[in-house]
């Protein structure tokens, strides 16, 4: 039998996408798509298996099928269907544990391909302009998603320690956006009006969701000539957006809020089921991140199709209209900078007033 590619998360969109893409490729004999929920989409002609990655039945699917190829997608921030943060962190953490368990066990595995984030850096005010797959965060994530690539990562580390024979990749995609993204982000992308951090104008990257099949495709394949594909490697289209260039686009209004504020709209958001608007989100929000892709160019030999713009304008045509015309949303945003500098300056001498001397000038948000 030739190559034997197993796929988790295959329930989610993004992994029922690759799953069909994988099947084209002439060198793979079999595709094993695996979730612990059965998919609400076609899977070609893969093979499904309901296992749950939480368990130490996903030993036993290895060696059935004598899989050489672990393609881990089931690493996500969001439930599919209906679910709770707790079995998301679990699936991330304990998941990923007792999958790499099982493959460290079987001899045949050789490739190993793992989705993770940019969330890994974090979001801090002292951020590098740009990280690079080398840089350390600023400041680790303390929760969320982001702790969980964070903990995901270090175990994949070990993994690679202990199976040096196995090919390890890790990618580090930036936010994943297109017509049919399911994420945090796209859903706070999709409210009515936008709430943002008052100050503070994020640069944000993404990348297109034929992309990241794409990618994961080079990934779980040996390596063309001149290229590898073994190790970390951050996975972003070209260039940037700020914040206030996405709500433009999409012709939502923006709501500048005061910090607190924010933290506890996104609660409420939260709780009334809009979007999770997580601590860690509301970061990103605040300072951004941008991540370099130098790598993904010179040596795993990847090249996206689509820019951070091209990827936003996929997206944003995906959603429909917003509330009002992009043209009238741009004259606000830039009334609205353009009142920011007198706004500070009138608070700053109110204080100023109230204490009976001078206090120090807060430092300015990271645009």
């Amino acid at each position: 039998m030739g190559k034997v590619v197993l796929v988790t998360g295959a329930a989610r969109q993004l992994g029922g996408r690759f799953v069909r893409h994988i099947q084209r490729d002439p060198e793979v004999d079999r595709v094993i798509a695996v979730d612990a929920v059965a998919p609400g989409h076609s899977l070609g002609d893969a093979r499904f298996v309901a296992a749950d990655i939480r368990r130490p039945a996903i030993a036993r699917v290895l060696a059935e099928y004598a899989v050489d190829t672990v393609v881990h997608l089931d690493v996500s921030a969001k439930p599919v269907g209906v679910g709770s943060r707790a079995a998301v962190k679990e699936t991330n953490v304990i998941g990923t544990m007792q999958l790499l368990g099982a493959c460290q066990k079987a001899p045949g595995v050789r490739r190993l391909v793992v989705k993770s984030s940019t969330n890994v850096y974090g979001s801090a005010p002292r951020d590098p302009a740009v990280f690079t797959e080398t840089t350390p965060p600023k400041s680790l994530p303390s929760g969320g998603f982001a702790k969980d690539v964070v903990e995901v990562e270090g175990y994949v580390r070990g993994f690679a320690r202990r199976r040096p024979d196995v090919a390890v990749c890790v990618l580090r995609f930036a936010n994943i956006l297109g017509p049919e993204a399911d994420s945090p982000l796209a859903d706070y992308l999709s409210l009515p009006v936008l709430p943002t951090v008052f100050g503070y104008d994020p640069r944000l990257q993404f990348v297109h969701e034929d992309d990241v099949v794409d990618v994961l495709g080079i990934a779980s394949r040996e390596p063309r000539r001149g290229t590898l594909n073994s190790g970390t490697f951050n996975i972003a289209g070209d260039g940037v957006l700020l914040l206030s260039q996405c709500a433009r686009r999409l012709g939502r209004p923006t709501m500048p809020l005061l910090l607190p504020a924010v933290t506890w709209v996104g609660q409420a958001l939260r709780r009334v089921g809009m979007t999770d608007f997580s601590p860690e989100q509301i970061r990103l929000l605040t300072h951004g991140r941008v991540v370099s892709t130098v790598q993904m160019r010179e040596t795993l030999g990847f090249g996206p199709r689509f820019t951070t713009a091209e990827t936003f304008e996929e997206f944003a045509r995906g959603r429909g209209p917003g509330l009002l015309p992009p043209e009238a949303v741009g004259r606000a945003v830039d009334r609205l900078a353009a009142a920011a500098p007198f706004i500070g300056a009138g608070a700053e001498a109110l204080r100023t007033t109230r204490t009976g001397g001078t206090s120090p000038t807060p430092s300015a948000g990271r645009q």
